[in-house]
């Protein structure tokens, strides 16, 4: 594992909650932290773009507090993703919000621009980048990203085709930053077994979804307590970029999940019809199996970071 820069180094349980489409919220993104987990959420989740500034504001604020009353227990950072694509159209003024409130840690995905690097360094923030294989990691990290997050199988949502080993092991042959794994995780052993690999942190997505706090529809939250592995379906049919979702819902908007049309890369879009997209297709990773009810966030943690203590001390015993 490496280094880790501020505030990275103040973390004290591995773990990031992964920004959700249209489903974090500042709630949730709180709760989180509160738990001990970086909590993010996308920036294009708040809609308008002006509701924003209130988020950021909020956020802050309640997490301030928090610390102010919780001085040997802090609350973990948070983060914001940026969307860096030519379709999102809302991203330097959300960055001027970003940087106005100097949000701890950006999360920047599809698209590595130094200029977003440089305005997150210049207040002391940290940007982490999500890729999909080494060569993508290779070029965020030329062009000024401080730490990456490895997309690999079984992600919700966009998700590589790499398996963990094979992703985490080529970027470490060179690559010594903070190092996040995302694919399939969703226990306190699954979080070991990423930090094993060499990642300094796990990221958490689908698992979150199905929490009291998230904003998402109850049966959204059901489906994924009551589905497995066998239910995700990968495809790039519904914004252009191959990810994985949720077979119920596939065949809830009238569409066969063994018989997807292939989407044309070029019209990725991330305005008012991904939104729908999301809201209809609900993106979810291949771990959930694990998954057995719907939860606040403060016992889902308190939950993985038991499973985590017990798993490590039975490799200690071993």
């Amino acid at each position: 594992m490496s280094r880790l820069p501020a505030p990275l180094n103040r973390q004290a349980f591995p773990v990031i909650g992964s920004p959700l489409f249209i489903i974090s919220n500042p709630k949730l993104v709180i709760e989180q932290c509160k738990a001990g987990v970086i909590g993010s959420m996308p920036a294009l989740n708040a809609r308008p773009a002006s509701l924003l500034e209130d988020w950021l504001a909020e956020i802050t604020e309640t997490l301030a507090a928090f610390n102010r009353d919780n001085p040997d227990n802090p609350a973990a950072p948070f983060a914001i993703n940026q969307i860096v694509h030519r379709s999102n159209d809302r991203l330097e003024h959300d960055m001027e919000l970003c940087v106005k409130y100097r949000v701890p840690i950006i999360i920047t995905s599809l698209g590595a621009r130094e200029d977003i690097y440089a305005a997150t360094h210049s207040y002391g923030g940290v940007v982490l980048h999500d890729v999909i294989n080494n060569a993508f990691a290779r070029k965020a990290i030329e062009k000024g990203a401080d730490g990456l997050i490895a997309v690999a199988a079984g992600a919700g949502g966009h998700a590589g085709e790499k398996s963990p080993f094979a992703l985490i092991q080529e970027i470490r042959q060179w690559f010594d930053g903070p190092l996040a794994l995302s694919g399939s995780i969703s226990t306190g052993g699954a979080v070991l077994a990423a930090q094993a690999m060499g990642a300094d942190f796990a990221y958490i997505g689908s698992a979150f979804i199905a929490t009291e706090e998230a904003n998402a529809a109850e049966t959204y939250k059901k489906a994924i307590v009551e589905c497995s592995s066998d239910d995700i379906v990968y495809s790039n049919l519904f914004t252009g970029v191959h990810g994985n979702y949720l077979k119920p819902s596939i065949i809830a908007a009238g569409l066969d999940p063994n018989a997807l049309a292939q989407s044309d890369p070029s019209q990725m879009n991330f305005g008012g019809d991904a939104k729908k997209a999301w809201k209809d297709i609900w993106g979810c990773g291949q771990g959930i199996g694990s998954i057995s009810q719907v939860q606040a966030v403060a016992q889902y943690v308190a939950q993985l970071k038991r499973e985590y203590a017990e798993a490590k001390a039975a490799l200690i015993s071993v």
